[in-house]
Protein backbone atom coordinates (compact mmCIF):
# COMPACT_ATOMS: atom_id res chain seq x y z
CA UNK A 1 0.00 0.00 0.00
CA UNK A 2 2.60 2.35 1.29
CA UNK A 3 4.66 1.72 -2.29
CA UNK A 4 1.56 2.36 -4.15
CA UNK A 5 0.43 5.55 -2.58
CA UNK A 6 4.56 6.76 -3.14
CA UNK A 7 4.04 5.97 -6.70
CA UNK A 8 0.64 7.74 -7.22
CA UNK A 9 2.53 10.68 -5.57
CA UNK A 10 5.11 10.70 -8.15
CA UNK A 11 2.90 10.10 -10.97
CA UNK A 12 0.74 13.21 -10.24
CA UNK A 13 4.07 15.17 -9.71
CA UNK A 14 4.61 17.74 -12.07
CA UNK A 15 8.34 16.66 -11.61
CA UNK A 16 8.16 13.48 -12.86
CA UNK A 17 7.65 11.52 -16.19
CA UNK A 18 6.61 7.49 -15.37
CA UNK A 19 6.76 7.48 -19.17
CA UNK A 20 10.66 7.97 -19.32
CA UNK A 21 11.12 5.56 -16.69
CA UNK A 22 13.74 2.91 -17.28
CA UNK A 23 14.33 0.75 -14.19
CA UNK A 24 13.51 0.20 -10.93
CA UNK A 25 15.66 -1.38 -8.15
CA UNK A 26 14.24 -1.24 -4.18
CA UNK A 27 16.95 -1.64 -1.06
CA UNK A 28 15.30 -2.25 2.11
CA UNK A 29 16.87 -3.70 5.78
CA UNK A 30 17.21 -7.29 5.72
CA UNK A 31 16.59 -10.35 7.45
CA UNK A 32 12.58 -9.65 7.77
CA UNK A 33 9.66 -12.71 7.46
CA UNK A 34 6.93 -12.22 4.89
CA UNK A 35 4.96 -15.44 4.46
CA UNK A 36 2.25 -15.97 1.43
CA UNK A 37 -0.70 -18.63 1.08
CA UNK A 38 -1.21 -20.56 -2.44
CA UNK A 39 -3.22 -16.94 -3.22
CA UNK A 40 -0.29 -14.73 -2.61
CA UNK A 41 -2.24 -13.64 0.66
CA UNK A 42 -0.09 -12.99 3.79
CA UNK A 43 -0.75 -15.11 6.52
CA UNK A 44 1.10 -12.85 9.47
CA UNK A 45 2.13 -9.23 9.76
CA UNK A 46 5.50 -9.15 8.94
CA UNK A 47 8.21 -9.40 11.27
CA UNK A 48 11.20 -6.89 11.22
CA UNK A 49 14.74 -8.05 11.45
CA UNK A 50 14.80 -5.63 14.86
CA UNK A 51 11.86 -7.86 16.26
CA UNK A 52 14.25 -9.82 19.31
CA UNK A 53 10.45 -11.87 20.68
CA UNK A 54 12.54 -15.07 18.69
CA UNK A 55 15.73 -14.92 21.01
CA UNK A 56 15.03 -18.10 22.58
CA UNK A 57 14.21 -19.72 19.19
CA UNK A 58 17.46 -18.37 17.69
CA UNK A 59 19.08 -20.53 20.77
CA UNK A 60 17.49 -23.74 20.34
CA UNK A 61 18.28 -23.65 16.50
CA UNK A 62 21.94 -22.78 17.05
CA UNK A 63 22.10 -25.64 19.43
CA UNK A 64 20.51 -27.89 17.44
CA UNK A 65 22.66 -27.41 14.88
CA UNK A 66 25.66 -28.68 17.03
CA UNK A 67 26.47 -25.41 18.51
CA UNK A 68 28.09 -21.96 17.17
CA UNK A 69 31.44 -23.83 15.60
CA UNK A 70 29.41 -26.01 14.07
CA UNK A 71 26.78 -24.01 12.66
CA UNK A 72 29.56 -21.58 11.40
CA UNK A 73 31.14 -24.64 9.52
CA UNK A 74 27.70 -25.54 7.80
CA UNK A 75 26.40 -21.63 7.11
CA UNK A 76 30.09 -19.87 7.15
CA UNK A 77 27.81 -17.36 9.51
CA UNK A 78 26.72 -17.52 12.90
CA UNK A 79 23.06 -17.28 13.06
CA UNK A 80 21.81 -14.30 15.17
CA UNK A 81 18.11 -13.15 16.57
CA UNK A 82 17.44 -10.45 13.93
CA UNK A 83 17.49 -13.15 11.41
CA UNK A 84 14.84 -14.83 9.04
CA UNK A 85 15.66 -18.19 10.65
CA UNK A 86 14.05 -17.68 14.47
CA UNK A 87 11.37 -15.99 12.90
CA UNK A 88 10.88 -19.06 11.08
CA UNK A 89 10.70 -21.60 14.13
CA UNK A 90 9.02 -18.88 16.37
CA UNK A 91 5.61 -18.98 13.78
CA UNK A 92 5.53 -21.97 13.72
CA UNK A 93 5.34 -22.70 16.94
CA UNK A 94 2.87 -20.58 17.86
CA UNK A 95 0.28 -20.82 14.36
CA UNK A 96 1.08 -24.13 13.55
CA UNK A 97 -2.11 -24.51 10.75
CA UNK A 98 -1.38 -21.42 9.60
CA UNK A 99 2.39 -21.94 8.87
CA UNK A 100 1.18 -25.41 6.92
CA UNK A 101 -0.30 -23.25 4.33
CA UNK A 102 2.80 -21.41 3.60
CA UNK A 103 3.48 -21.45 -0.45
CA UNK A 104 6.56 -17.98 -0.27
CA UNK A 105 8.63 -16.83 1.99
CA UNK A 106 10.57 -14.19 1.38
CA UNK A 107 11.95 -10.56 2.68
CA UNK A 108 9.79 -7.12 2.53
CA UNK A 109 11.60 -5.59 -0.23
CA UNK A 110 11.16 -8.63 -1.99
CA UNK A 111 7.72 -8.89 -1.55
CA UNK A 112 7.53 -5.62 -3.23
CA UNK A 113 9.64 -7.17 -6.66
CA UNK A 114 7.12 -9.85 -6.65
CA UNK A 115 3.95 -7.62 -6.34
CA UNK A 116 6.13 -5.44 -9.31
CA UNK A 117 7.18 -8.48 -11.41
CA UNK A 118 5.25 -11.67 -10.56
CA UNK A 119 8.60 -12.70 -10.08
CA UNK A 120 9.36 -14.80 -6.75
CA UNK A 121 13.59 -14.55 -6.09
CA UNK A 122 15.81 -12.75 -3.59
CA UNK A 123 19.68 -12.06 -4.11
CA UNK A 124 22.71 -13.85 -2.92
CA UNK A 125 23.63 -10.51 -0.49
CA UNK A 126 19.76 -10.55 0.87
CA UNK A 127 19.91 -14.48 1.46
CA UNK A 128 23.45 -14.15 3.54
CA UNK A 129 20.67 -12.96 6.47
CA UNK A 130 18.09 -15.54 6.07
CA UNK A 131 20.10 -18.28 8.95
CA UNK A 132 19.40 -21.02 5.89
CA UNK A 133 21.94 -19.73 3.71
CA UNK A 134 25.74 -20.83 3.26
CA UNK A 135 27.28 -17.69 2.46
CA UNK A 136 30.45 -19.58 1.13
CA UNK A 137 28.47 -21.60 -1.50
CA UNK A 138 25.89 -19.21 -1.93
CA UNK A 139 23.02 -21.68 -1.90
CA UNK A 140 19.79 -22.64 0.39
CA UNK A 141 21.21 -25.36 3.44
CA UNK A 142 18.80 -27.72 2.94
CA UNK A 143 19.80 -29.58 5.96
CA UNK A 144 19.05 -26.22 8.31
CA UNK A 145 15.65 -25.63 6.44
CA UNK A 146 14.61 -28.95 6.98
CA UNK A 147 15.11 -28.64 10.86
CA UNK A 148 13.21 -25.11 10.62
CA UNK A 149 10.07 -26.60 8.34
CA UNK A 150 10.00 -30.13 7.93
CA UNK A 151 6.68 -29.85 6.23
CA UNK A 152 7.66 -27.55 3.70
CA UNK A 153 9.27 -27.99 0.36
CA UNK A 154 11.88 -26.06 0.28
CA UNK A 155 12.37 -25.45 -3.40
CA UNK A 156 8.98 -24.69 -3.82
CA UNK A 157 8.95 -21.67 -0.77
CA UNK A 158 12.46 -20.76 -1.18
CA UNK A 159 13.22 -17.89 -3.79
CA UNK A 160 15.09 -18.20 -6.81
CA UNK A 161 18.75 -17.06 -5.78
CA UNK A 162 20.16 -14.59 -8.06
CA UNK A 163 23.54 -12.41 -8.34
CA UNK A 164 22.97 -8.94 -7.87
CA UNK A 165 24.12 -7.92 -11.24
CA UNK A 166 20.99 -10.00 -12.23
CA UNK A 167 18.10 -8.50 -13.21
CA UNK A 168 14.44 -9.80 -12.08
CA UNK A 169 12.39 -8.96 -14.76
CA UNK A 170 9.69 -6.03 -16.19
CA UNK A 171 7.06 -4.81 -14.65
CA UNK A 172 3.67 -6.36 -15.03
CA UNK A 173 1.63 -4.71 -17.49
CA UNK A 174 -1.21 -3.75 -15.03
CA UNK A 175 1.45 -2.05 -12.64
CA UNK A 176 2.41 -0.19 -16.20
CA UNK A 177 -0.70 1.36 -16.85
CA UNK A 178 -1.75 1.97 -13.11
CA UNK A 179 0.99 4.40 -13.07
CA UNK A 180 1.67 5.29 -16.59
CA UNK A 181 5.16 3.61 -16.90
CA UNK A 182 6.47 2.00 -20.08
CA UNK A 183 5.60 -1.77 -20.39
CA UNK A 184 9.88 -2.37 -20.95
CA UNK A 185 10.58 -0.80 -17.41
CA UNK A 186 13.40 -3.59 -15.75
CA UNK A 187 13.31 -4.35 -12.41
CA UNK A 188 17.15 -4.62 -11.02
CA UNK A 189 17.27 -7.42 -7.66
CA UNK A 190 17.71 -4.58 -5.45
CA UNK A 191 19.91 -5.43 -1.93
CA UNK A 192 20.16 -4.93 1.39
CA UNK A 193 20.15 -1.81 2.97
CA UNK A 194 24.24 -2.31 3.84
CA UNK A 195 24.66 -4.27 0.54
CA UNK A 196 23.66 -0.88 -1.04
CA UNK A 197 25.08 1.26 1.15
CA UNK A 198 28.50 -0.37 0.85
CA UNK A 199 28.42 0.07 -3.34
CA UNK A 200 27.14 4.31 -2.81
CA UNK A 201 29.95 4.78 -0.44
CA UNK A 202 32.29 2.74 -3.21
CA UNK A 203 33.25 -0.42 -0.61
CA UNK A 204 33.66 -2.24 -3.61
CA UNK A 205 37.39 -3.50 -3.36
CA UNK A 206 38.99 -4.67 -0.01
CA UNK A 207 40.60 -1.41 2.17
CA UNK A 208 38.10 0.78 2.29
CA UNK A 209 35.17 0.74 5.35
CA UNK A 210 31.86 2.27 6.07
CA UNK A 211 30.22 3.04 9.17
CA UNK A 212 26.22 3.93 9.45
CA UNK A 213 25.03 5.44 12.44
CA UNK A 214 21.36 5.67 12.74
CA UNK A 215 18.81 4.10 14.79
CA UNK A 216 21.08 1.26 14.26
CA UNK A 217 24.67 1.47 13.64
CA UNK A 218 26.82 -1.03 11.04
CA UNK A 219 30.32 -1.01 10.57
CA UNK A 220 31.56 -3.41 7.58
CA UNK A 221 34.35 -3.78 4.57
CA UNK A 222 34.39 -5.71 1.34
CA UNK A 223 36.38 -9.10 1.35
CA UNK A 224 37.18 -11.00 -2.25
CA UNK A 225 36.96 -14.74 0.19
CA UNK A 226 34.86 -15.15 2.94
CA UNK A 227 36.71 -14.96 6.09
CA UNK A 228 37.27 -17.83 8.36
CA UNK A 229 37.01 -18.16 11.73
CA UNK A 230 35.19 -14.83 12.28
CA UNK A 231 34.39 -13.58 16.14
CA UNK A 232 30.42 -14.17 16.45
CA UNK A 233 29.65 -10.78 16.67
CA UNK A 234 30.70 -10.10 12.95
CA UNK A 235 28.55 -11.41 10.19
CA UNK A 236 30.02 -12.65 7.29
CA UNK A 237 27.32 -11.29 4.59
CA UNK A 238 27.90 -11.92 1.05
CA UNK A 239 28.08 -8.27 -0.75
CA UNK A 240 26.19 -7.05 -3.91
CA UNK A 241 29.09 -7.09 -6.08
CA UNK A 242 29.93 -11.08 -5.96
CA UNK A 243 31.97 -10.22 -2.88
CA UNK A 244 31.55 -10.67 0.61
CA UNK A 245 30.85 -7.72 3.31
CA UNK A 246 31.90 -8.96 6.97
CA UNK A 247 29.64 -6.90 9.33
CA UNK A 248 28.84 -5.88 12.60
CA UNK A 249 25.90 -4.12 13.83
CA UNK A 250 24.49 -2.39 17.00
CA UNK A 251 20.87 -2.46 17.32
CA UNK A 252 20.63 0.68 18.96
CA UNK A 253 23.36 3.49 18.30
CA UNK A 254 22.00 7.32 17.92
CA UNK A 255 18.87 7.10 19.88
CA UNK A 256 21.31 7.38 22.98
CA UNK A 257 22.50 10.51 22.01
CA UNK A 258 18.86 12.08 22.15
CA UNK A 259 18.63 10.44 25.28
CA UNK A 260 21.70 11.90 26.86
CA UNK A 261 20.58 15.65 25.26
CA UNK A 262 17.13 14.90 26.79
CA UNK A 263 18.35 14.04 30.10
CA UNK A 264 20.84 17.15 29.82
CA UNK A 265 18.62 19.37 28.17
CA UNK A 266 21.18 20.06 25.86
CA UNK A 267 21.19 20.38 21.67
CA UNK A 268 22.95 19.06 19.08
CA UNK A 269 25.27 21.97 19.05
CA UNK A 270 25.58 21.79 22.76
CA UNK A 271 26.46 17.81 22.55
CA UNK A 272 29.14 18.40 19.95
CA UNK A 273 30.83 21.10 22.24
CA UNK A 274 30.77 18.32 25.19
CA UNK A 275 32.00 15.98 22.95
CA UNK A 276 35.88 17.78 22.06
CA UNK A 277 35.86 17.80 26.18
CA UNK A 278 35.20 14.18 26.51
CA UNK A 279 37.70 10.90 26.36
CA UNK A 280 36.60 8.86 23.86
CA UNK A 281 36.25 6.21 26.45
CA UNK A 282 34.43 8.32 28.96
CA UNK A 283 32.09 8.93 25.84
CA UNK A 284 31.79 5.26 24.92
CA UNK A 285 30.99 3.72 28.66
CA UNK A 286 28.44 6.40 28.93
CA UNK A 287 26.40 6.01 25.79
CA UNK A 288 27.17 2.10 26.25
CA UNK A 289 25.25 2.80 29.41
CA UNK A 290 21.97 4.16 27.64
CA UNK A 291 21.59 1.18 25.00
CA UNK A 292 18.70 -0.57 26.03
CA UNK A 293 19.25 -3.58 23.13
CA UNK A 294 22.58 -4.68 21.83
CA UNK A 295 24.11 -6.91 19.29
CA UNK A 296 21.67 -9.38 17.65
CA UNK A 297 24.17 -11.66 19.50
CA UNK A 298 22.44 -10.20 22.91
CA UNK A 299 19.14 -8.81 22.07
CA UNK A 300 17.47 -8.91 25.64
CA UNK A 301 20.29 -7.60 27.30
CA UNK A 302 19.91 -4.20 29.47
CA UNK A 303 21.48 -1.75 30.38
CA UNK A 304 21.16 0.79 33.19
CA UNK A 305 22.83 3.70 35.15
Amino acid sequence: QALQIALKQAKNSPHFSPNLVKGIGISGQQHGLVMLDKNDRPLYKAKLWCDTETATENDILIEKLGGQTAAFEKLGIICQTGYTASKLSWFRQNYPDKFANIRKIMLPHDYLNYWLTGKFCTEFGDASGSGYFNVVKREWKREVFKYLAPELNMDEVLPKLLSAEQKIGVIKPEIATLFGFNDNVIVSTGGGDNMMGAIGTGNIREGIATMSLGTSGTLYAYTQKPLLNLPPMIANFCSSNNGWLPLVCVMNITSSNKQLMNLLNIDIEELNLLNKHLSVRMASLFCHSLMVKEFHLYPIQKRAF
